[in-house]
């Protein structure tokens, strides 16, 4: 996309900010802004904005619940309807969202709230990526042109309280010292420190007493850890809490946790990545080998167990760099280990090992983007590749972006579900698609089998999501009215998979107890004689005027629905495009207006 921001950015900007759009003169401008933001969305105002991701009916109380849950607002609007909207919330500047207004002509970008806390930095981007001005108004940025609460990603404010009391002495011209024991402080060169002053910006790796001084934190420390099996993550944090505890060294310092990668689906260790606000990240056994020489507790039966002396100092150490020293060595307790090494420079995870895989399987549902959910919209956008039939990848371009793009042919799916696994395996988000729903007819089951059947190690240690989609059962029932609203089933006919006697018994246990049935992959070239005898089958126990909904093409172009009968049923005119859906015997036709629709009385009341 034109307007994606650089990586670097973009990891350094709040993420899913609510783009609220009022009006179609602000479409394109709130289009652009969705497009430059990670994991924005676009929220429209009913009847007036056309292919919103969120549509709302009252601008005031929809803005009122978005900063109450704490999400980001950039609103394509006057600053006043954002200002009169969160008024009567505001209570806490430190736990209240960016807000940000943006003209409609891209003249200003106004961060009115949160300057501080993500605001004042996606005004500054947007402004320069979008070719707008950015109206900032916090006095000690302007003047000084950093802000001391807001320090670049990784770094982390000790105590957030003295930042405007120093703040406030550099702008008067006060003497403040500056002591850099670790990490590159370069962000702060444009500030004028008077050399030895006390109160000071101090910036350490060390847990230390403040006192009157603003305390920084680089990410200058790598934490290695190593752990039995399912060790309760309550022993690894309390081992890592301990020990950085009696070497006086800040948590607020660590970069990321590291460890050896047979340990990227270990629940503590996440847990405790989690818990510490890092990334956990992950190295093989022989990467893990060459740090031996400086290991302080290199270990026979480590290295017979895992492939290398050293899980946790060698992880410190492969994390830290060439140049790291081992501040802390082996350190244990019952089950775990950790080592910290501290890091000449800044520490940047993302350049560091390999993080848990994930791989999530997302149904994209019939194919049109009003039919997508949040959820699988928000899959895509995260991927950094997208494994599917080549048909239903066209059906997303506009969510792969800069994704890696793997299309298959179809009927390649066990194919497509392992390229999909070793994506994953080697520390990619990728994200499996299947049309309607992943787990009803799709990938979902496939991929679970084929990781229980493989003797893949690395498969098993992926993260693996199921995204639901609108399925093809649902999306057709809508069209045609409401006939699912008793009990309902689904059958394949494709006998591919499933001997056709299997299938002919199904049929005729969901006609002998009146369900209402749904018959996916109906008729094909090569089986085209397997819906008639469908038919048959349920014919046996409906009459031939029973209900029937032909749904084709769901969402897409060319799209059709017929309402029609069990004996009047065209099979020619059925193809593997089409959805079958059979009513039961208490299944009614109602002629509207707008063309005849189905629905299956439940058994409510009705006067």
């Amino acid at each position: 996309m034109q307007d994606a921001l650089p990586r670097d950015d973009a990891d350094a900007l709040p993420r899913g900010a609510a783009v609220l759009c009022l009006g179609p003169s602000a479409l394109a401008t709130a289009r652009r802004i969705v497009a430059a933001l990670p994991g924005a969305r676009l929220h429209g105002l009913a009847g007036r904005v056309v292919g919103a991701d969120v549509a709302f009916a009252d601008t005031l109380v929809h803005l009122r619940a978005l900063f109450a849950a704490g999400t980001p607002i950039v609103g394509v609007c006057a600053a006043g309807i954002l200002i009169r909207a969160v008024a009567p919330l505001l209570a806490d500047k430190t736990i209240e969202p960016p807000v940000v207004a943006v003209a409609e002509d891209l003249s200003a970008v106004v961060p009115l709230l949160g300057g501080h806390h993500g605001a004042n930095r996606l005004a500054r981007t947007l402004a320069a990526r979008l070719g707008a001005v950015a109206a900032l108004t916090t006095a000690s940025e302007l003047a000084l042109g950093t802000a001391l609460d807001e320090p670049p990603p990784g770094w982390r404010v000790g105590n957030p309280a003295r930042a405007k009391a120093i703040a406030a002495r550099l702008l008067a011209g006060e003497s403040v010292g500056l002591a850099v024991e670790a990490g590159d402080a370069a962000w702060l060169a444009g500030l004028r420190f008077t050399p030895n002053a006390r109160p000071a910006v101090r910036a350490t790796h060390r847990a230390v007493d403040a006192g009157d001084d603003l305390v920084l934190h680089p990410p200058v420390l790598a934490l290695g850890v190593g752990c039995e099996r399912d060790v309760a993550p309550a022993e690894l944090g309390a081992l890592v809490d301990t020990t950085l505890a009696r070497h006086g060294l800040s948590r607020h310092a660590i970069a990321c946790v590291v460890s050896i990668d047979l340990k990227a689906d270990e629940p503590a260790v996440h847990a405790l990545a989690r818990r510490l606000g890092v990334p956990a990240r992950f190295f093989d056994a022989g990467r893990l080998n060459a740090e031996a020489p400086r290991l302080a507790n290199p270990s026979e039966v480590v290295l017979r167990e895992t492939g290398c002396p050293g899980v946790a100092e060698g992880a410190a150490l492969a994390a830290a760099g060439a140049d790291a020293r081992l501040i802390v060595p082996k350190t244990r307790s019952a089950r775990a280990t950790c080592a910290v090494a501290l890091a000449v420079r800044d520490l940047d995870p993302a350049t560091i090992g390999r993080p848990r895989g994930n791989l999530a399987i997302v149904g994209i549902g019939p194919g049109d983007r009003a039919t997508r959910t949040l959820d699988a919209v928000a899959a895509l956008e995260n991927a950094e590749a997208v494994v599917g039939y080549g048909v239903y990848l066209d059906l997303i371009a506009d969510l792969i972006g800069d994704a890696s793009r793997h299309a298959t042919a179809l009927g390649a799916e066990s194919a497509r579900v392992a390229q999909a696994l070793d994506l994953a395996a080697r520390g990619k988000r990728v994200a499996l698609v299947s049309s309607g729903d992943a787990g009803i007819y799709g990938l979902a089951t496939l991929a679970f089998e084929r990781i229980a059947h493989a003797e893949r190690a690395d498969w098993r240690r992926v993260a693996l999501t199921v995204v639901p989609g609108v399925s093809a059962l649902q999306a057709a029932a809508a069209r045609l009215g409401a006939p699912l609203g008793h009990d309902f089933c689904a059958v394949s006919l494709s006998d591919l998979l499933t001997p056709w006697p299997t299938v002919e018994r199904r049929l005729a246990a969901a006609a002998g107890a009146d369900f209402v049935i749904a018959l996916y992959n109906p008729r094909s070239e090569r089986r085209d004689w397997q819906l008639a005898r469908a038919l048959e089958i349920v014919g046996a126990h409906r009459p031939a005027g029973t209900p029937v909904g032909v749904a084709r093409n769901l969402g897409r172009d060319g799209e059709s629905i017929v309402v029609t009968t069990l004996g009047g049923l065209d099979v020619a005119s059925v193809d593997m495009l089409s959805l079958v859906l059979i009513g039961s015997t208490a299944t009614q036709r109602l002629d509207l207006a707008d063309g005849p629709r189905l629905y299956t009385p439940r058994g409510y009341r009705v006067e």
